[in-house]
């Protein structure tokens, strides 16, 4: 059963987002696939977790810095 991790962003950077791809690799992330809303700002992003500790401990360090998503989910599939 494969875990992924919904994000919604009611502002999002594009460039900080690049920036970031390392981090998010090494948290084991990885993006498959981007929205943005078509009445609204917020963007979603859907991730494949690799490891859930990892990237548990990557929104923790995206919040500290003052990055981090307005809302997030762990899914798994049904």
């Amino acid at each position: 059963m494969s875990i992924q991790l919904l994000t919604q962003h009611m502002t999002f950077d594009t460039a900080h987002f690049d920036a970031d791809a390392e981090n998010r690799a090494n948290a084991g992330l990885t993006l498959l696939q981007r929205w943005t809303e078509s009445e609204g700002n917020a963007t979603w992003l859907l991730f494949e977790v690799n490891d859930p500790a990892k990237a548990k401990s990557w929104l923790t360090k995206a919040g500290s810095l003052g990055h981090a998503p307005s809302a997030t989910h762990f899914l798994r599939t049904a």
